[in-house]
């Protein structure tokens, strides 16, 4: 048998006052005095009485939510973003609803109907590796829901994307190898249906075609660039034929697991085999020797995201199609050669 809610009633009942008295007094009204307020939030806590600030938000019209869809919780640099964004959302007076999709479409799709059915105010989403179908953002799309897109990125009409140069990044992080004397790289990817990896793709083609090095599919192996993804491609890498002496990993997570299963075959770093990888996550600074990096700004993408989102909400920014941010090259031992 359910329990019935407090409501403003049951208390002016038990104070023997008027229930318009009653939701003053909780909202802290200046009409009603000191001692009453006190008496009232103490029977409300007494009586165990809810606020329902959801039904009231829907009459207002807004929730003072905002939904957040990521792939990977676990993630160092979504860690940093969602901290960028709750410190924005909660100095404005909004809380975030957070959903994870594991990397999967179908959970994407389920996450996008329950945050919309949840009545959130906007969508901020880093869409999963394997997602290839935007119709699923029609809801929000359809009724002007704020919708913005950051790191992992999917261009829509009406939509801002927060991204940093992902070519450029790919760019310095290849061609940082080729400076120290590296002529045969591998690049460790993720699934190029995404834009982080195919364009970090572009740029160590790039770099590679600058310095009039043949592109060779064969040293680019695409995994889930999970720990376990980078032992299964170091192990690739110890059974080539002609190795390479360079290895420019797409997260620092695959790289570390390069550089441990290289030392342990002892394929001394970076000697033999230069390594950078990609994040700037606190595993970097841990692995021995130290991993050179690309620093991309997670919590700096928080902000932004969300500052922006609000001033849509509040209709003082005009629409942005895409914010790009800074990010830089930080060069450890794993790759120091000169």
């Amino acid at each position: 048998m359910s329990v019935r809610d407090i409501t403003i009633y049951d208390i002016a009942e038990a104070l023997k006052l008027s229930p318009a008295t009653i939701s003053r007094g909780l909202k802290d009204h200046p009409g009603i005095g000191k001692d009453t307020k006190k008496k009232i939030h103490d029977a409300a806590r007494k009586m165990g009485y809810q606020a329902n600030t959801f039904a009231s938000n829907l009459r207002l019209k807004h929730t003072n939510t905002i939904g957040v869809i990521i792939n990977r919780i676990s993630s160092y640099f979504m860690s940093t973003v969602i901290s960028g964004m709750e410190k924005v959302a909660n100095n404005n007076g909004y809380n975030l609803i957070i959903s994870q999709t594991d990397e999967s479409y179908k959970k994407e799709i389920v996450s996008v109907k329950t945050l919309f059915n949840s009545r959130v105010d906007g969508l901020m989403i880093s869409v999963a590796s394997d997602t290839l179908k935007d119709d699923h953002f029609d809801i929000f799309l359809n009724k002007k829901i704020p919708l913005i897109f950051f790191d992992r990125v999917i261009d829509l009409p009406g939509c801002t994307s927060i991204v940093i140069d992902n070519k450029k990044a790919g760019y310095d992080a290849t061609m940082h190898l080729l400076d120290q004397g590296c002529k045969r790289i591998v690049h460790i990817d993720g699934n190029i249906n995404r834009n982080v990896y195919a364009d970090r793709l572009t740029g160590y083609r790039d770099a590679l075609a600058e310095k009039g090095i043949p592109f060779d599919p064969a040293l680019v192996i695409y995994n889930a660039l999970t720990d376990q993804s980078g032992v299964e491609a170091a192990q690739h890498i110890l059974n080539m034929k002609k190795k390479p002496d360079g290895i420019f990993a797409a997260n620092d997570i695959s790289a570390v697991a390069c550089i441990r299963e290289l030392k342990a075959a002892n394929i001394s770093v970076p000697e033999t085999i230069a390594v950078v990888g990609f994040n700037n996550d606190p595993i970097s600074r841990v692995i021995e020797p130290n991993l050179t990096t690309i620093n991309y700004p997670g919590q700096e993408m928080g902000e932004v995201a969300t500052t922006m989102l609000i001033n849509q909400l509040k209709k003082s920014q005009s629409q942005v199609s895409t914010v790009v941010l800074n990010h830089h090259l930080i060069v450890r031992a794993s790759s120091q050669r000169k």
